[in-house]
C-alpha cells in the first residue's frame, strides 16, 4: 500500500520528533505531560507541517489513552455524537480518550460548544490543531479548559536534519542528493516539513541521476504564501509592513509589500494603511507625505493592478526614508484628553459667530449684568485651560 514519503516519517515517539524544542525538551510541558502520563487539554496553533497531528498521536500513544481523529472541515453533528459515545464507553472502560480534531477553528460556536460537558467531566482529553489564531477562532470557554500551545515553523536546520533523515530512508546518496539540493528544499519549504518531504519525492520520481537544483525548482514549481487576507497572517504581515516603515527601513517594507500583493491582498487596503501612517507616524517632520500618500490612495483607485504597483513601492520607499514624528499622535490624544475633561467650556467670545457675539452685545447694552461679552484676547483657549500646552 503506497503511504506519501511524509507519511512514513512521521514521528511515533517523542524522542524521534525534531523541532519544537520550546514544547518537547528536558521540562518542558509536552514532555512533563507524557512523564505523568496525564495528558490534558489542549489547542495546538501552528502553521501547516509544523507537527500538530503528531504531537497529538504521540501525546495519545505515550499516556496510553486511545486515539480519535476528526476534521472540521468534514465532519459534522453525528460525528461528534459518535465519539462522545464511544469515549464515554472507554470511561467506563476505564480508558482516556483523546479525541484530536483538525482545522477545530472551522467547527462553529454551537459545535464547539458541544465539547464544553464532555472536556469538564473528563470524557473526553480534546487536542484541537489550529493555523488561526485560537484568541479569534475558538471560543472562551473552551480555551478556559485548554492550554494553548503554539507551534514554530521549523528551523532551516531542523528542515535539514528531516531531509537528511528522509533520504537515508529512501537510501539516496550524498552524491545523489547534494548539500546545494538539500538547501534549496529548505529554502522552498517555508518552514512546512511536509512541503520539503513532498518536494523531494517528486524530485526522487522526476530522475534516476542527481536530484540536481533544477530538478528540485521543478518540484516545487511556485508554492503558494502561508497567507490568508481574513487570518492572523494578513495582521502580521501588514503589522511588519508598517513597523518596518517605521523603523526606517526601506528594504524590508517592500519585502512585506510584495508578499501581500503577490497574496492577492487588495491594493487599496495598503494604500489606505499608508495614508494612515502618513500623518500618525511621519507627521510633522514632512507634512508632504500625507499629499503623497493620498496621491498613492487616488492611483490605486484609478489605475489598478498591476500598474499600480509603481505607486505603491513608490510611496512605501519614500514612507520608510522620511524622518518620523509622532507629535501629531500626542498631540491629538492630549486634546481628546482635555476635550474629555472639559466638554462644556464656555468658547471665548472673541471666537464666537458674528451672530452671537452682535445678539449677546445688544443683550449687554440693554443693561443685563450677567452676559460675558469680553474675550481671552491674549488666547484662543477658554481661560481656565489657556496655560495647558498642547504643542
Amino acid at each position: 500500500m503506497y503511504q506519501p514519503l511524509a507519511e512514513r516519517m512521521r514521528p511515533t515517539t517523542l524522542s524521534e520528533v525534531i523541532g519544537q524544542k520550546h514544547l518537547v525538551g528536558e521540562g518542558k510541558i509536552i514532555r512533563e505531560i507524557i512523564a505523568r502520563k496525564r495528558p490534558v487539554s489542549l489547542i495546538l496553533w501552528g502553521q501547516a507541517g509544523s507537527g500538530k497531528t503528531t504531537l497529538a498521536r504521540i501525546i495519545a500513544n505515550e499516556t496510553g489513552a486511545i486515539f480519535t481523529e476528526i476534521s472540521a472541515v468534514i465532519s459534522g453533528k453525528a460525528d461528534i455524537k459518535r465519539v462522545i459515545e464511544d469515549a464515554k464507553v472507554n470511561q467506563r472502560l476505564g480508558q482516556m480518550t483523546v479525541l484530536f480534531v483538525d482545522e477545530i477553528h472551522r467547527f462553529s460556536k454551537a459545535q464547539q460548544d458541544a465539547f464544553l460537558p464532555y472536556v469538564e467531566d473528563g470524557t473526553i482529553i480534546l487536542i484541537g490543531a489550529t493555523t488561526e489564531n485560537p484568541s479569534f477562532e475558538v471560543i472562551g470557554p473552551l480555551l478556559s479548559r485548554s492550554r494553548v500551545l503554539a507551534l514554530e515553523p521549523l528551523s532551516d536546520s531542523d528542515l535539514e536534519a528531516v531531509i537528511k533523515k528522509a533520504a537515508k530512508l529512501e537510501k539516496l546518496s550524498a552524491k545523489r542528493l547534494t548539500a546545494k539540493s538539500i538547501k534549496l528544499l529548505v529554502a522552498t519549504s517555508g518552514g512546512d516539513a511536509r512541503v520539503a518531504l513532498g518536494n523531494l519525492e517528486l524530485a526522487t520520481q522526476l530522475t534516476d541521476k542527481t536530484i540536481t537544483e533544477e530538478v528540485i525548482k521543478t518540484a516545487a514549481q511556485k508554492r503558494s504564501p502561508h497567507y490568508d487576507k481574513a487570518g492572523e497572517q494578513h495582521y502580521n504581515v501588514i503589522s511588519a509592513f508598517i513597523k518596518s516603515m517605521r523603523g526606517s527601513d526601506p528594504n524590508a517594507a517592500v519585502y512585506y509589500l510584495a508578499r501581500m500583493l503577490q497574496a492577492g491582498e487588495d491594493p487599496k487596503f495598503v494604500a489606505r494603511r499608508m495614508v494612515v501612517f502618513a500623518s500618525e507616524d511621519v507627521g510633522l517632520t514632512a507634512p508632504a507625505a500625507l499629499n503623497l500618500a493620498v496621491s498613492t490612495f487616488l492611483a490605486v483607485e484609478r489605475v489598478g493592478m498591476p500598474e499600480c504597483e509603481h505607486n505603491l513601492y513608490h510611496c512605501a520607499i519614500v514612507l520608510a526614508k522620511t524622518d518620523k514624528s509622532r507629535q501629531v499622535v500626542n498631540v491629538m490624544e492630549q486634546a481628546k484628553q482635555l476635550a474629555k475633561e472639559f466638554p462644556d467650556l464656555e468658547v471665548p467670545f472673541h471666537l464666537r459667530s458674528k451672530a452671537t457675539r452682535r445678539t449677546l452685545g445688544k443683550i449687554k447694552d440693554s443693561g443685563a449684568q450677567d452676559v460675558k461679552t469680553s474675550g481671552y484676547e491674549d488666547g484662543f483657549l477658554p481661560e481656565v485651560i489657556r496655560d495647558i500646552k498642547l504643542m
